[in-house]
């Protein structure tokens, strides 16, 4: 996967990614489909996002993916792999999942190939998720965007970065609650104060198991058992997290009977099924249920 430049004059250049995976629906899906929301598409269906405080633009094009970046010294090709899952793992994921004796599974896969989980920062995916509560993924993002644009740093193209937690625990509960997050200023503000004061502790969350980890960050303001799976599946690479929201929850209910299952039995039956990569096998049914592509 060695980069070339596939248009010459202006700057930065395009460069090209082969053996990406992709389909147009997969990629759109898995930019702009509920596990990160820093990515918007333009006219011409490029994609510009945010990855490492860099901005990114990409495109599908022909066989290989199109992409540049704004800072092309300090973002490479191997972030970009990084950042999208493409590398030998998602393969091995994909196989490991029970795609072959589980048909609802299997129509899911089919309908979205190559479909995967960003390797999200961490710190910047609480927040998000912190927001999400009641919440659609546009409303998610305008106000995300909008705590950027005042306390982030700009990065250029007229886009700005996650301001980080230790700057916004500089700004009051009030602040908060004039970009209209509701209640969730107080959980915001909270949290804020609480990552300041224990600097290393988010990070710290990506070294302990699964369980671990969801017990720790459950203590944090307004985090409750499905937030803390978004968070630890989308940001802190625990691929065993099964988020169970109303799409899944449908899922769980009707494609697989569970009709009589509590919260606590569905999250012990996905763990057992989809084993290792549940949070994988849960992005599958979370797109295709949405999109009634089952």
């Amino acid at each position: 996967m060695v980069p070339q430049a596939v248009e010459r004059g202006g700057s930065p250049p395009w460069n090209s990614l082969v053996d990406h995976g992709f389909t147009e629906l997969s990629l759109a899906e898995t930019l702009a489909g509920g596990q990160s929301f820093v990515w918007e598409q333009d006219a011409e269906g490029i994609w510009h996002g945010v990855i490492k405080q860099v901005v990114v633009s990409l495109r599908l094009d022909g066989n290989g993916m199109a992409w540049r970046a704004a800072d092309s010294d300090g973002f490479t090709t191997q972030d970009l792999i990084d950042y999208l899952w493409i590398d030998h793992t998602y393969q091995e994921a994909v196989n490991t999942l029970p795609w072959r004796s589980d048909s609802t599974l299997a129509k899911c896969m089919n309908a979205l190939p190559g479909l995967r989980i960003l390797r999200q920062p961490l710190d910047e995916t609480l927040f998000y998720f912190l927001l999400s509560p009641v919440k659609s993924i546009p409303q998610i993002k305008e106000t995300g965007t909008k705590v950027a644009e005042i306390y982030g740093p700009s990065l250029g193209n007229g886009r700005y970065g996650f301001p980080g937690w230790s700057r916004l625990a500089e700004v009051s509960e009030e602040k908060f609650r004039d970009l209209k997050m509701g209640y969730r200023a107080k959980n915001i503000s909270a949290c804020a104060r609480f990552l300041k004061s224990h600097p290393g502790w988010l990070d710290g969350l990506q070294t302990l198991s699964y369980q671990e980890a969801r017990a720790e960050i459950m203590g944090l303001p307004g985090v409750g058992g499905k937030i803390a799976d978004c968070v630890l599946l989308f940001g802190a690479g625990k691929l065993e997290s099964f988020p169970i929201d109303t799409w899944i929850d449908k899922v769980l209910t009707h494609r697989y009977h569970l009709e009589d299952w509590n919260q606590k039995q569905k999250l012990a039956f996905a763990r057992i099924h989809f084993a290792d990569f549940a949070g994988l096998a849960q992005q599958f049914f979370f797109s295709a249920e949405r999109l009634k592509l089952l």
